[in-house]
């Protein structure tokens, strides 16, 4: 891997650094991309929840954002945002459905339903407000989490209709993508799944103006003409799931986990000589899909392996060359998934050419409802 400017004196570990000179060359490389593809870009802001970040996204020609939440909603239609997207079959409370309506006076906003009945829920909920919310219908392009079959599109179209809502169009999230060899396959299912549901929509009467699709593994694989934009996220930062699918590079790695060694252990009953780190799963998450070489890579040494991970301690298993970090070194760890990183802390440190330029607070943390 790349080696980065060293960590910034002040840094106290760990804690979240992100490469302002970085960031901005992803966020405009996607921005380009996409556009030279007649696409249009609506990143999702679940990875950053960061309303700084937001602005650059939408200086470089983001459309608006996609959220997760009502809460990330709320947090970037403060921050300015003005179109927004909840990709997500919301089941709507008596209390979501207000805050639909409050959100709806301040920015454009659309929200997913993968059923007829939520489409209904939803539609009852906002009352007289339902036609300031635009809908996409959710359907399933082959990850078989939320969704519906795409010859079922329709059904949840009429439903929304009926119940006064504005049918934008069709999403779907190609999350099977995130697997060795799978990018380019999801992103073909991913483009027939949003061709079969357009024709369903339109034997019914519905143009499905919006067929949104899109995940950081096939967001450069997506062309026309069936989709009509594209929705990825951990493209600002990168993480070392993206680096071991080959969808990023090390230079292209934004955000990293500055960590200190703590402690050393030599080899031993077969085990090869190993360091403890002081950001474990309350910093770094815990994910690790069956797949991957580990917890998360280390910037600077590509053959080392993060084999365990406690609250506050990442295991890491040496294999050289040369002699492991000394004790007190200080290292940058590349987390496994970067948006759970970013939600495990309140701020993160902005660094440009090895300098600390600041620090951002991660507005939208924790707003999971």
């Amino acid at each position: 891997m790349t080696r980065p400017p060293g960590i910034p004196a002040a840094i106290d570990t760990p804690d979240i650094l992100i490469d302002l000179d970085i960031l901005e060359r992803n966020i405009a490389r996607m921005a380009e991309t996409v556009r030279a593809k007649g696409l249009t870009l609506r990143p999702h802001a679940k990875t950053h929840k960061i309303p700084e970040i937001a602005a650059l996204q939408l200086e470089a020609g983001a459309v608006g954002l996609t959220v997760a939440t009502i809460g990330e909603a709320e947090v970037f239609a403060a921050a300015g945002v003005k179109d927004l997207f909840i990709a997500y079959p919301l089941w709507t409370s008596a209390r979501k459905a207000e805050r639909l309506r409050r959100l709806a006076g301040t920015a454009t906003v659309a929200v997913g339903v993968d059923s007829p009945q939520g489409a209904a829920r939803l539609g009852a909920g906002l009352g007289r407000a339902a036609s300031k919310v635009g809908v996409l219908v959710e359907i399933d392009s082959g990850h078989h989490r939320s969704g519906v079959h795409p010859g079922a599109a329709a059904d949840v179209a009429q439903a929304a209709s009926d119940a006064g809502l504005k049918v934008a169009g069709i999403f779907t999230f190609p999350g099977h993508s995130y697997a060795p060899g799978m990018p380019a396959e999801a992103a073909a299912q991913e483009q027939e799944a949003l061709r079969a549901a357009a024709e369903s929509l339109a034997a019914a009467g519905f143009e499905a103006t919006v067929r949104s699709g899109g995940s950081t593994p096939t967001a450069l694989l997506t062309n026309g003409p069936v989709a009509t934009e594209v929705r990825p996220g951990v493209y600002v930062f990168g993480d070392a799931q993206q680096l071991e699918l080959g969808r990023c590079e090390p230079e292209e790695i934004a955000l990293t986990v500055a960590a200190t060694v703590a402690s050393h252990h030599e080899a031993r009953s077969g085990m090869p000589e190993s360091f403890i780190v002081d950001a474990g799963s309350k910093i770094l998450g815990s994910d690790r899909p069956a797949w991957a070489s580990g917890f998360g890579r280390l910037m600077d040494y590509p053959a080392a392996r993060i084999t365990a991970l406690s609250e506050h301690h990442a295991t890491v298993e040496w294999h050289g060359p040369g002699r492991m970090p000394a004790l007190g070194a200080r290292l940058r760890v590349v987390p496994n998934h970067v948006c759970l990183a970013i939600n495990l802390v309140d701020s993160a440190a902005v660094i440009s050419a090895g300098k600390i330029k600041g620090r951002w607070t991660v507005a939208a943390r924790g707003k999971n409802a």
